[in-house]
């Protein structure tokens, strides 16, 4: 599992020689001979290959933590390899963006990977070949004239603690000297971790990773520098599963969010808590681009698209979820006849985990509905804005409290908000709302989803540059500008703690986000 390194081109040998200045050269021949012979086995030894090494594809190889680790060159002890030289002097292009990344113990990542038929223990889902390709999973070859040719694959929302492992080892500003750094990655597989003992075992068991994670960070020099607050780690979880408020043995999750060191760290995932040290990024979706080019072409694809239905749903009805508001949704798509496509995703009718399936349905539709999933947010809502379709969201949990790094702060201009308080007063006609919409602000919208493609996709870790951000890159930068604002207040003499780990309770109420004017 250990990243390959950066294969080096070999340095030609280069031989100093001097004239002789003897008068009488036929005295030297003995010397001149046996040196004509050195350098025939010189030139026959040297590696020739070096002077053709394609530079794209070998000198700047891109780690990949995923490939298989058991080979004789990895061992436990010998967990990620590192950046083999740092930049010197500082690049100014770095300058305030350094992150260092803590070479954690082999069982902390690696040893999850190799042991994966242990992460769904209890359930049918193999989890093993979403692990490979960076983590983005199978690429899919039968795209169907619906998706971009190899820059698809069957990802898994899991994966994106992974994913992002991958994509920091090939980050433009590691280094390795953690005192450059202004930030402090820590690359454990919470979630992952986690996954393998949700069913049927007992707090002590699901927390025993926690305890001991904190344990090594607190004693590495690392952490005296801010307490921590400096760190953060990301989980291919929803953060809520980290937050486990009791010791009872019936509650869901893990206590490691709570735990005293660790709430000195962030952490980002798919899904964000309400206390201030959880951030929420995107779902990895499966398009995971090669270029600014292939961004550009699916852009343009998604514009010129002829939508004939008004909108969509994908999913399955929610009954054991008292206040879903999923039931009211699927029986108004259903009245509303061919206006509405309903992509059925209940007890494996369609496979909605297959992208060709969904994408052929939402970039068909103006509108895509984005009720709660099984938490407040869902994967939908980002493979409805790469299809170009305009999400509605009927809680600001789903969308507007969560990911204020990668999409606009004014909702208005990429999404309609139809508020349910309670599904039990449900009075909302879906179809007349959205008909009543004038096409300009159709067109406007549309517009706005199509420009955020870039900003919500994990490209392929050979892309990205200054200038053309994807969901990784976007991570970064706010996580950096986060904790640079907790050093601004160290500096000034005040409490880094000072409402850093903090509860806000009015994040996910509906008072913060006024009714939207859908004229």
């Amino acid at each position: 599992m250990r990243p390959k390194n950066y294969s080096q081109m070999e340095k030609p040998i280069s031989i100093a020689t001097g004239k002789f200045r003897s008068n009488n050269n036929h005295n030297h021949v003995w010397f001149i001979v046996p040196l004509f012979f050195l350098l025939c086995f010189v030139l026959l030894c040297f590696d020739y290959s070096a002077l053709f090494t394609d530079t794209d594809e070998t000198v700047f190889s891109i780690p990949d933590v995923t490939q298989n680790s058991i080979s004789s060159e990895f061992t436990k002890d010998d967990n990620f390899s590192r950046l083999p030289d740092d930049p010197s002097p500082v690049s100014s292009s770095c300058s305030g963006r350094y992150i260092y990344v803590h070479n954690l113990p082999y069982r902390f990542n690696s040893e999850l990977l190799d042991n994966c038929y242990l992460i769904t223990r209890g359930t049918e889902k193999d989890i093993c070949p979403y692990i490979e390709n960076y983590g983005f999973g199978p690429v899919i070859k039968s795209y169907e004239d619906v998706l971009l040719k190899q820059s698809w694959s069957t990802t898994n929302q899991f994966m994106l603690e992974v994913i992002f492992h991958n994509k920091m080892m090939n980050y433009r500003c590691l280094t390795n000297d953690s005192s450059l750094a202004s930030a402090v990655f820590v690359p454990f597989y919470a979630g992952l971790d986690m996954s393998r003992y949700l069913w049927g075992f007992n707090i002590s068991v699901r927390d025993t990773s926690s305890h001991e994670l904190m344990n090594w960070l607190v004693v590495q020099k690392e952490w005296g520098r801010m307490s921590g607050r400096d760190h953060f780690l990301v989980s291919g979880r929803i953060a809520w599963d980290f937050r486990r408020q009791t010791d009872n043995e019936s509650d869901w999750g893990s206590k490691l969010r709570f735990l005293p060191e660790s709430r000195n760290m962030s952490m980002l995932s798919i899904e964000s808590s309400s206390w201030k040290n959880d951030y929420a990024i995107p779902y990895p979706t499966c398009f995971h681009p090669r270029s600014v080019d292939e961004v550009s072409q699916w852009q343009e694809l998604m514009r010129s698209r002829k939508r004939e239905y008004l909108f969509a749903f994908a999913g399955a009805p929610r009954p054991e979820y008292k206040d879903s508001v999923r039931g009211k949704i699927i029986d108004e798509c259903l009245e509303s006849g061919d206006q509405c496509y309903l992509l059925d995703c209940n007890y494996g009718k369609t496979n909605c985990d297959n992208p060709v399936n969904v994408m052929k349905v939402f970039r068909n539709s103006v509108f895509c509905l984005q009720p709660p999933g099984d938490s407040y947010t869902r994967r939908s809502m980002f493979d409805s804005i790469l299809a170009g379709c305009i999400p509605v969201f009927f809680h600001p949990g789903t969308a507007y409290a969560q990911y204020k790094w990668h999409l606009p702060k004014n909702h208005t201009t990429y999404s309609v908000y139809l508020p349910v308080r309670d599904v039990k007063e449900w009075n909302i006609k879906i179809k007349e709302r959205l008909i009543e919409i004038p096409e300009e602000r159709v067109v406007s919208l549309r517009e706005e989803v199509i420009k955020l493609i870039p900003r919500v996709v994990y490209a392929d870790p050979k892309y990205g540059s200054e200038g053309n951000e994807d969901a990784f890159e976007l991570a970064v930068k706010g996580m950096l500008e986060r904790i640079e604002e907790v050093r601004e207040m160290m500096r000034q003499g005040k409490d880094g703690s000072d409402g850093f780990d903090d509860s806000d309770d009015y994040k996910y109420t509906f008072s913060p986000y006024e009714t939207q004017n859908l004229t």
